[in-house]
Formats: C-alpha cells, sequence, structure tokens
C-alpha cells in the first residue's frame, strides 16, 4: 500500500469514523475513499488539501511520511507539543462552531481540532475563548471574543459576573449570573443590555460555566458601540423616568 493510502486509513481511524463519516467530511462518495485506501486510485490534490487542514499536517508528510510508523500516535503528538508550550494556549470557540461545541464539549478529539492561540498575561489554567453573537451585553459587541476560565459549577459562581454559559436548552451564552441561597438548583442569567429581560436557567441544564477573564473587541468598533450604548442607557432611563412621573401624578390623582 502506498504511504499516502496507508496515511488516509490511519486518520481515519484515529478519529474513530467509518468511511461514510470521512468521505461526508470530505465532499467525496464513500466507494471512492474505498478506492484511495485500497489503492486503486490517487487522492487529488484538493483532497489532499482538505486533509492537510483538517489534521494540521503538511501535503509533503501525507505523500512521503507513515504517520503511523512513529513511537506515539501522530495526533497523540500534536497535543504534547501544545502542551509543551511555554505559554498558556487558549482553545478557540467561534460561532460557526457553537453547535458542534455542545455535542463535543467533553470530546478530547473535538477539542484538539479546534484552533489555539495564547495571550501572555494568563497565568495557569484551564481556559477557553468563546466568540460571542448578539447585543445582549452591549457594549461588549457582538463577534467579540471572551477569555475565560473554567468552575466547577454552583458553589464556585461570583454573584452577578459575567461568564459564559453552555446549556443544553439555550446554547452558548454570555451573561451576567445571579444566584440565590434558597434555590440552589437554578441560576437567572443577566443581561447588561436592559432591552433583554432577565430568565432562569436550572442547573441540571447547564454543560459548562466559564468565568470571563478578558474581552478581545476591535477597538475601533468598540468605541463606536460604548457611544451607541451610553445613547441607548439614556433613553432608556428617561422612559424609566416619564414612567415613575406618570405613576406619581396617578398617586395624587
Amino acid at each position: 500500500m502506498s504511504v499516502v493510502c496507508q496515511n488516509l486509513k490511519y486518520l481515519r481511524k484515529q478519529k474513530g469514523w467509518t468511511q461514510q463519516e470521512f468521505a461526508d467530511k470530505l465532499g467525496i462518495k464513500r466507494s471512492l475513499l474505498g478506492a484511495y485506501e485500497e489503492e486503486r486510485a490517487e487522492p487529488r490534490t484538493e483532497v489532499l488539501e482538505q486533509v492537510s487542514d483538517m489534521f494540521r499536517v503538511s501535503i509533503d508528510d501525507l505523500l512521503r511520511r507513515d504517520l503511523s510508523s512513529q513511537k506515539d500516535s501522530y495526533l497523540e503528538k500534536r497535543r504534547q507539543q501544545k502542551l509543551g508550550s511555554s505559554r498558556q494556549s487558549i482553545t478557540f470557540v467561534p460561532v460557526k462552531a457553537a453547535a458542534g461545541y455542545l455535542a463535543g464539549y467533553n470530546d478530547e478529539e473535538f477539542i484538539e481540532e479546534l484552533n489555539t492561540f495564547t495571550l501572555p498575561m494568563l497565568g495557569a489554567g484551564d481556559y477557553r475563548a468563546f466568540e460571542i453573537a448578539g447585543d445582549s451585553m452591549l457594549p461588549v459587541s457582538s463577534g467579540s471574543v471572551i477569555v475565560c476560565h473554567k468552575i466547577d459549577g454552583w458553589e464556585d459562581i461570583k454573584n452577578n459576573e459575567t461568564y459564559v454559559v453552555v446549556t443544553t436548552r439555550g446554547g452558548i451564552v454570555f451573561k451576567r449570573v445571579q444566584k440565590s441561597n434558597r434555590a440552589k438548583s437554578r441560576i437567572t442569567l443577566v443581561s447588561d443590555n436592559l432591552q433583554f429581560e432577565p430568565y432562569a436557567v436550572e442547573m441540571e441544564d447547564v454543560l459548562e460555566l466559564w468565568q470571563s477573564d478578558a474581552v478581545i473587541s476591535k477597538s475601533s468598533q468598540q468605541s463606536r458601540l460604548s457611544v451607541n450604548h451610553l445613547a441607548d442607557v439614556a433613553t432608556q432611563l428617561q422612559s424609566l423616568q416619564d414612567q415613575v412621573s406618570l405613576l406619581k401624578k396617578k398617586i395624587k390623582d
């Protein structure tokens, strides 16, 4: 068997994928993948490029190097290289990967496939970064990246601090978390944007809790949104004042 054919089969089995699953990810027919693995056809360049991107391995290695002959598995070697970095590696979860994250948040191989980056100011810890969508936490804008560290559960929540909360029903959200000592089975998620109502979440629906450490966003966008947010807050306060004045008038009448 040629090296490239052996490597395709090896990498597929490392992931535990069937031929159909791997073929679907590559956008080809299962029969064609079978032909590649059985050395009845040579993989096309575009297929090799997809495999290269998917497994973070060079095309030259795919063609010339027997990945299965290494002392440790290829994916494990990559994992150890990342762990050996002098800076803390932060796994990044973009919005487009949110749906997959709900199913694979505790799957080491899924997490391994996500991109990583480092920040100089973070010490040792279990960090993750989530891209957020929506305007519920203005002035933190949609598209900002929240860098967080993981906490174990309800007892470790600091009341009214910001967290990325991963839930079975609501997906991945960035909110302020409030808890009550009388109801340890639930938490309340609160938006900084007053246009969004707080809502309760049962702890049994919470998959993960990540306390925010830093927000990464474009400075130009942040400045613009901060001004807009202040204007919105002023409008909301004025509306509340008008309602209070109306109530006072009704009481006098």
